[in-house]
């Protein structure tokens, strides 16, 4: 049977390309495609759960959204009776984490049937689609399907073309992916000044609108950027993938493992994306935002916290790099966990803020935001990037989309958790709701350092090149069969 492959004219792609910082021109490119479809991502995520909770979960509107009732009963039928703050944080976070179960149907689809260049610009079409239907209170449930469906089929296949720039082994992996979500803290920070100001002070939907309209731009980029890209891997016109070696039991033993980590993650990601859900609805109730006599949209905090974990993930960039110049690097995991050890800070610092809330029954100071963001970016600065990178660097070569879409399910779980912990804010002691998020994200911190214990070799880059040494020759042959 004959095989196809997207064709690429005069290809200047190259694994010892160097042009962008030192790494190849691709990363460039997908960077700022990336910049573009988080700039639509953050832009819905930081009206979201103030649309839900403020208009339209409202007693007076929620009836227009067609086939809410439905949902309605499924949900309190599981967690019982929901108020509309508690409604819509769920909601909030079931959407903020389904972005991340999706990406592995997605994956799936691209190693299996369509490759990932269609299959990102078919996902970058139904975002658009579906950021343009939230300026319409009926089409809801509809928009939020089509931004699901849409950033599945996005969001693990363009990770996956980032870790295919570069050979296995090749140290540039880990500080790729750090680069990488550096054009997501760009677009973190513009998200809230664009789309938030126009959310709250104009309207909503010119809010959504406006995210549509950076995910076109985004899609603009990518098909731009096709030829500093790797070649898509052939498939067979019968739409199975191209003969491979079975994998070995070191392989199957890995991808176990990277499953088993899963539920650690999920802990690691609480304090951080609880800022991205829970507290800027806490923030609205229990934040002192008025400066100079002008009340600063809540939705601008997110900026606050995009301009320094930017800052600190270029920290991260410069300190390791300046590390392995003097030492020797520490592994994924190793960075991973103290990182997740450091960012336990961020919510604990909450958690003074919250005793002040309890026994003062005031507001307290914006100041708090900046505190709970140094600390827990410091942290965080060494945790997804890193995990993204370990993951891509493991991952069997037969199954790259589909392990970087099993990544992204610990952050599914992680949104959905921390949507169901903001709606406790109304029944603990708001000292008590942080100061749970601190003990979680410190088990987990010590939780990777057991993992990396006992994992540790199994997963090191030497021992994979020894074994992928030994077994060249066998797959070379299994490959010419």
């Amino acid at each position: 049977m004959s095989s196809t492959a997207v064709p690429h004219s005069d290809q200047p792609y190259s694994r010892d390309d160097t042009a962008f910082f030192g790494h190849p021109a691709g990363l460039g490119w997908l960077a700022f495609c990336e910049l573009w479809e988080r700039f639509s991502y953050y832009g819905m995520q930081v009206l979201l759960g103030l649309y839900l909770t403020k208009y339209l979960f409202l007693p007076e509107h929620i009836h227009q959204v067609v086939g809410i009732d439905a949902v309605r009963g499924v949900i309190e039928g599981v967690v019982g009776p929901r108020t509309p703050l508690q409604l819509g944080a769920l909601i909030a976070g079931l959407y903020a984490g389904l972005v991340y179960l999706t990406p592995l149907f997605g994956g799936l689809l691209a190693d299996r049937l369509l490759g990932r260049t269609r299959t990102i610009t078919i996902g970058a079409l139904l975002m658009a689609s579906g950021h343009f239907l939230m300026a319409f209170e009926s089409s809801f449930l509809f928009a939020i399907l089509c931004l699901l469906l849409g950033v599945g089929c996005f969001k693990g296949n363009i990770s996956a073309q980032v870790g295919a720039l570069y050979r296995p082994g090749d140290k540039r992996n880990a500080s790729a992916f750090q680069i990488f979500l550096l054009a997501v803290q760009i677009a973190v920070i513009a998200a809230p000044l664009i789309c938030g100001t126009l959310g709250e002070r104009v309207g909503f939907d010119w809010g959504f609108g406006a995210a549509g309209v950076g995910m076109l731009i985004g899609l603009g980029v990518y098909l731009a950027s096709r030829r500093w890209l790797p070649p898509e891997p052939a498939r067979r016109a019968s739409a199975a993938t191209v003969r491979q070696p079975p994998m070995r039991r070191t392989e199957w033993r890995r991808l176990a493992l990277l499953v088993a980590l899963l539920p650690v993650l999920v802990l690691t990601m609480v304090g951080n994306q609880q800022y991205n859900i829970g507290f800027t609805l806490w923030s609205d109730k229990h934040m002192d935002l008025l400066l100079f006599g002008w009340q600063v949209p809540v939705t601008w905090l997110q900026a606050v916290d995009a301009f320094v974990s930017t800052a600190t993930m270029l920290l991260a960039l410069w300190f390791w790099r300046w590390w392995a110049q003097r030492r020797r690097e520490p592994d994924e995991l190793m960075k991973m966990a103290i990182g997740t050890l450091v960012s336990a800070g961020g919510p604990a610092l909450m958690a003074i803020a919250g005793h002040i809330v309890d026994t003062t029954h005031g507001k307290v100071s914006a100041i708090w935001t900046l505190a709970y963001c140094v600390v827990n970016d410091l942290g965080f600065a060494n945790v997804l990037a890193i995990g993204l990178a370990l993951y891509s660097r493991v991952a069997p070569r037969q199954l790259t989309g589909l392990v970087i879409g099993i990544y992204y399910l610990h952050l599914f779980a992680a949104n959905t958790f921390v949507g169901w912990l903001a709606g406790l804010m109304d029944s603990m002691a708001q000292r008590d709701f942080w100061a749970l998020h601190a003990a979680i994200v410190a088990t987990a911190g010590v939780l990777l350092l057991v993992a990396r214990a006992a994992f540790g070799r199994l997963l090191s880059p030497a021992t994979m090149e020894a074994e992928a040494e030994q077994a060249a020759p066998r797959d070379s042959a299994y490959a010419a069969t």
